[in-house]
């Protein structure tokens, strides 16, 4: 996600540190804000064909390229050596540590949820409308019981890029 370096959206935080509804609400306020945004989308299958590092900078670079937008500066939660045309900046933590990445995080995971929730529909036994595919002890039972779900989703990656120096 490129965002204006204002005005700030309140309650910016690593994903996994704002509340569900929380979430739901800055979302579409981060997308809407977002001078670009970008979401990048890998299945079980390809996770289990790429491993998990591999599948995240795919989908890192499909959520680059879907924001159509020129940025010659990337921030990236943790990951390094992403095949894309613009200066990389890992930060550990970033999520916690960076507006942008906190932002991303939150865009991206809502994104993820919600295509869980559909999926929930799709496959009632895994139920994905409680753990969203998460390692979850319900999860986790319902893969043993049942296998993986077809086309379902198992990675997302969020794309936070500047275009030039802004809080981090």
């Amino acid at each position: 996600v490129i965002l204006p370096s204002e005005p700030l959206i309140e309650h910016i935080n690593d994903s996994k540190k704002v509340t569900e509804l929380r979430r739901t609400k800055l979302a579409p306020i981060i997308e809407a804000q977002a001078l670009a945004i970008g979401y990048g989308w890998c299945t079980n299958g390809e996770i289990d064909e790429l491993n998990i590092l591999n599948a995240t900078k795919k989908a890192f670079r499909q959520a680059y390229f879907a924001m159509e937008h020129d940025c010659s500066h990337v921030l990236i939660d943790a990951v390094k050596g992403l095949d894309i045309p613009a200066e990389q900046h890992s930060i550990i933590h970033g999520d916690a540590l960076s507006y942008l990445i906190g932002a991303a995080s939150i865009a991206a995971k809502v994104k993820r949820d919600t295509y869980m929730c559909r999926m929930a529909e799709k496959y009632p036994e895994y139920g994905f409308e409680r753990n969203k595919g998460y390692g979850t002890a319900e999860h986790i039972a319902a893969l043993k019981k049942y296998g993986s779900a077809p086309n379902t989703l198992s990675a997302i990656q969020h794309s936070a890029t500047q275009t030039k120096p802004s809080r981090v």
